[in-house]
């Protein structure tokens, strides 16, 4: 089931962030994410102890959802973000498109007509994420860009310094 992201392509797998940020926590979060590919989709399912049964229609899934599969693998370098795709993009520094790194969530707006985003995934570079995609599907890599894209965040910086 784990991946290296060295599979994809190791010249531009891991970017190096700003020198002002520890690039090597966020590689560490998405080398995390990278070992779930594989592992079912399950609404609710999973979080900071890593894949878990959901509730609702994941309830008999053992796996990860998008925002559970994002708070373990930040879990895992000891940053602790929230639950939710919506509570994590309130976290962390809005980082610009052409400066998401390793590590760096990537949120997506499925429904233009509710607030806030409905799904997360987690950048292993500028091209592609691991994702947590829907209930039927299991954990994998994909394009980063697609239509949806709403923006991205670097969880455990600290916004007031």
């Amino acid at each position: 089931m784990a991946r290296d992201c060295s599979e994809w392509d190791p010249d531009d797998c891991y970017d190096d962030g700003p020198p002002s940020w520890e690039p090597a926590r966020g590689r560490a979060a998405a080398q995390a994410a990278l070992e779930a590919v594989g592992l079912p989709y399950s609404w609710g399912g999973g979080g900071t102890g890593g894949p878990g049964y959901g509730i609702g229609r994941g309830r008999k899934i053992w796996g990860f959802d998008c925002s559970g599969l994002v708070q373990y693998a930040w879990g895992t370098v000891g940053v602790t973000i929230a639950r939710t795709s919506q509570a994590q993009w309130q976290e962390g520094v809005r980082i610009p498109r052409n400066e998401v790194r390793a590590g760096d969530l990537v949120f997506y707006d499925n429904d233009r007509k509710k607030p806030g985003p409905e799904h997360v995934g987690i950048a292993i570079n500028r091209k592609r994420m691991v994702n947590a995609p829907f209930t039927g599907a299991r954990v994998r890599v994909e394009p980063l860009d697609r239509h949806t894209y709403l923006g991205a965040t670097r969880p455990g910086l600290n916004p007031d310094r």
